[in-house]
């Protein structure tokens, strides 16, 4: 009501002191401009208050028009029809107008809105991956997001995070993060609009308390076996990695729902194409993670029957789509057969192309060759990247690491350590090298045929 009131007072002051004006300057052939300057005024109104002081401007202007601009003045009597008919126009016209506005208006502010809602979640998302303490982050951000005095992360009557003070008369709202964790907002309620943001934040706290507790879990078991430790590794993992893919699918399938019928078949189809993707890629992860956890625990079923290379190889390029101008070959084993799996080895072949294609310079082909050595059959996958420096070739086979990226859009980081433990499964050997030139040189050296008969 205060606000109502305010409003209806500033809108009167602007109206009083244009009539003033305007009578100043009042003769017989002015009455045009006196129209287009209350018609201007009722524009100003519905860009700034919206649609109904803008209705309430056009009927005040228009009776004021009457009173004091038509003949005869200071009645509110119109003396010629065509200027009862010009005062009707003129209000239903100010309507139209100032309901236009108002209408476009409104759907300037929701856009500006979205996108200030989309880089806010953008940077919430990017403070969690970039900050030490990605709570204490949140916290901060929530309350600079909501221009709050103060955000406290509670445990009971343990303060968890803090970002500012609270209100002295200690008004605040509190929301609900995990089933012994509140998050504590000082200030003001939310706006409607300010709640969808709000259940953004309240995701990303859930997600950063997780984490941290599966952390300082595996700090406290790090004496146990490595199989525990990689285990700890893992569900930290999922915090961010599993999360993703699937609040996209989900997006993507609540915005078919909502929509309804009335969705537009490009817009189905994108929806679809975001939810088929998503969903594909949490497969593909969900896997690596069970193909860990079975390499740890020892009980990972490897096929031991020979295997031609170049049948694991072509299929390998076929699934990346990788064609001549991407990759040469030069094959020559012969007739040797490698014994080990080829279901596997094609896996750790697909994993070892998509990274040197990932990091090949444009225009570059990947070479890959294969050769005997002695009682050894040898691939080399051969790229033209930066390469690794010597003192990171050993962690490039831990589990989630990903050689420096931070985008976090190449998965959890599983797919060398994945094909080392492949390979090694078969008794074989996964090594990198230096590229003589610049670059880095993938070699897997695999048993031949004829040596696993003679030790058998």
């Amino acid at each position: 009501m205060h606000h109502a009131a305010a409003a209806q007072g500033r809108l009167s002051s602007l109206h009083s002191a244009l009539t003033a004006l305007l009578t100043l300057f009042r003769s017989e052939d002015s009455i045009t401009t006196d129209v287009l300057a209350y018609q201007l005024l009722v524009v100003i109104v519905a860009l700034v208050g919206g649609i109904w002081p803008a209705l309430f401007a056009a009927v005040l202007s228009g009776i004021t028009l009457d009173f004091l601009f038509i003949e005869p003045l200071y009645t509110i009597h119109i003396h010629q029809p065509h200027h009862l008919l010009s005062l009707i126009l003129y209000v239903v016209i100010a309507s139209l107008v100032s309901f236009i506005v108002d209408r476009a208006a409104r759907y300037t502010r929701a856009a500006r809105r979205s996108a200030a809602e989309s880089e806010l979640i953008q940077t919430i998302a990017g403070s969690v991956l970039r900050a030490d303490n990605a709570i204490q982050a949140l916290i901060d951000r929530t309350r600079e997001a909501f221009q709050l005095p103060g955000v406290r992360l509670m445990r009971g009557e343990d303060v968890l995070a803090r970002s500012g003070e609270p209100l002295p008369d200690n008004h605040h709202t509190s929301i609900r993060v995990t089933d012994d964790t509140t998050l504590e907002l000082h200030g003001p309620d939310l706006a409607a609009a300010e709640q969808r943001l709000l259940a953004v934040v309240t995701a990303q706290l859930t997600a950063a308390l997780e984490h941290q507790h599966l952390t300082q879990t595996a700090q406290q078991i790090e004496p146990i076996a490595a199989s525990d430790r990689v285990r700890g590794a893992l569900l930290s993992a999922l915090s961010h990695d599993l999360r993703r893919p699937l609040a996209a699918a989900a997006a993507a399938v609540g915005g078919l729902k909502a929509a309804g019928p009335d969705l537009a078949l490009t817009d189905k189809k994108e929806l679809l194409d975001t939810a088929d993707e998503s969903l594909a890629a949490l497969a593909a992860l969900v896997t690596d993670l069970l193909d860990v956890s079975r390499l740890q625990a020892g009980v990972l079923t490897i096929a031991d029957i020979p295997t031609d290379p170049a049948e694991t190889i072509a299929p390998a390029l076929d699934e990346l789509h990788l064609g001549p101008t991407d990759v040469t070959l030069n094959l020559a084993h012969g007739d040797a057969l490698a014994h080990g799996d080829p279901v596997l080895l094609q896996r750790v072949l697909v994993n070892l192309l998509a990274n040197a294609h990932r990091y090949t310079p444009a225009g570059t082909p990947i070479h890959v060759s294969t050769s005997t050595f002695g009682d050894r059959l040898e691939i080399r996958i051969i790229d033209r990247g930066p390469g690794i420096p010597p003192e990171k070739l050993d962690d490039i086979f831990l589990p989630f690491q990903r050689l420096g990226d931070t985008d976090n859009t190449t998965g959890l980081g599983l797919g060398l350590a994945l094909s080392r433990g492949f390979i090694e499964a078969m008794h074989g050997t996964l090594t990198p090298e230096d590229t003589p030139g610049g670059g880095l040189t993938m070699v897997i050296s695999l048993n031949t045929t004829s040596t696993s008969q003679e030790q058998s």
